[in-house]
Parts: C-alpha cells; structure tokens; sequence
C-alpha cells in the first residue's frame, strides 16, 4: 500500500527539522529564548519616551511623527521588577491611514548572563496588538543574531506601556 499524502508531509518535515538542526549544530549556532517585560512610561519626570518632531502641531501621534525611547527591561511586570537592561531607540508614525509605527531598537541587557549584549529590533507595529518585529543583529554574546520577537500587551494607559516580550534568538 503507497503512503498517504499526510504520511509523506509528516517525514518530509521530521527530515527537514532533523536537517536544520544537523546544520546549526555544526556550525556552532545556538537557540537562545528570552522573556522579559518592556516598560514605558509616557508623561511625567520619569518619562522614557520623547517626541522629538510633531508634524502637525498636535499633540496626537500623526503621520511623520518621531520619538526616541530609552524603555526599561524588566524581569517582571510590576515597576519594582529587577531592571535587567535598556530599550533605546527610534521609533516614527509611518502609516498615514492606520497610524502604524516603524521601530528601531536596541535591547542592551545591563544585568545577568547576558550583561554587556546587545540586539537589535526593527520593524512595524500597530498599538494595541501583538507585535511581531524580526532581530535583526547583535552584539556580545548575540554577535550575528537573528530571530523574531513577540511582544504582548499587558498594561496599557494614558500614562504607562508594559509589554511581554519573548525573543527568540539564533546566535553563535
């Protein structure tokens, strides 16, 4: 009796998972998973985000606006989390009908195993959603980084941003 279709699909993919990680074990490449939380405060003295260009002269976030970023990473949500590292970057209003953001990032980890590496994030996103933005570099431990990161509200007001951020790292 010939295999089904699914039969085949299913070795096709053990084959090809199997191949993939022959592959990276043999040059040397690592799967590194991190979690962590993303804080951002928006007004006050302790504001960790800036808008540096308003096109339109209103305090909305319009079409061509710019702000930088230096957000805190946490290992928890609450604001008394141990700080583990910085979010610092760009980040500008780049869709005109939908108010999408263009991010760029680095996540530079001040604290534990990965203290004095960095990565670097770039991508689209629309708030109020989870945001998918690829890795697209690293320094440190991460050199040659890629991978995607998901990130998924968690508190979200006038005053404050916290995100749940999982990354998924391939490295050497």
């Amino acid at each position: 009796m010939a295999p089904s279709i699914s039969q085949t699909a299913l070795v096709s993919i053990i084959l090809l998972l199997a191949l993939h990680q022959a592959c990276t074990d043999a040059i040397g490449m690592k799967e590194t998973h991190l979690h962590f939380f993303f804080h951002e405060n928006l007004s006050g003295d302790n504001a960790t985000v800036l808008q540096v260009v308003n096109p339109s002269n209103s305090s909305s976030l319009a079409f061509g606006t710019i702000l930088v970023v230096d957000d805190m990473l946490k290992d928890g949500q609450d604001e008394n989390s141990t700080l583990i590292g910085r979010a610092q970057g760009l980040n500008a209003v780049v869709g005109k009908a939908d108010s999408a953001i263009g991010s760029m990032l680095n996540f530079v980890f001040t604290d534990g195993k990965y203290n004095g590496s960095t990565l670097a994030i770039y991508g689209r996103f629309t708030l109020g959603t989870v945001i998918e933005r690829p890795v697209i570099g690293g320094t440190g431990l991460f050199r040659m980084a890629t991978g995607y990161s998901l990130a998924t509200p968690v508190i979200t007001s006038a005053a404050k941003f916290v995100y749940e951020f999982d990354v998924y790292v391939y490295h050497y």
